[in-house]
């Protein structure tokens, strides 16, 4: 199992639960899908991957913030 790709899975899981009426959510939107596309694509390990990882976090701790 590849702990890289249990964090990205776990990370899209948690953006697909953000409430539909926060703004965080449509800027989530693509994050997400970019998340998924690096895993289908296998590129887990990319500087991209890393980058959007960090991006998604942050979306999740200011949507937390908002409530």
């Amino acid at each position: 199992m590849n702990d890289q790709r249990d964090l990205i899975e776990m990370l899209v899981a948690r953006l697909e639960r953000l409430s539909a009426d926060s703004y965080w959510a449509h800027q989530a939107s693509g994050v997400r899908g970019s998340l998924l596309r690096i895993i289908e694509d296998d590129h887990l390990d990319s500087p991209q991957a890393a980058n959007l990882l960090a991006k998604g976090f942050e979306f999740l701790e200011k949507a937390a913030l908002e409530k």
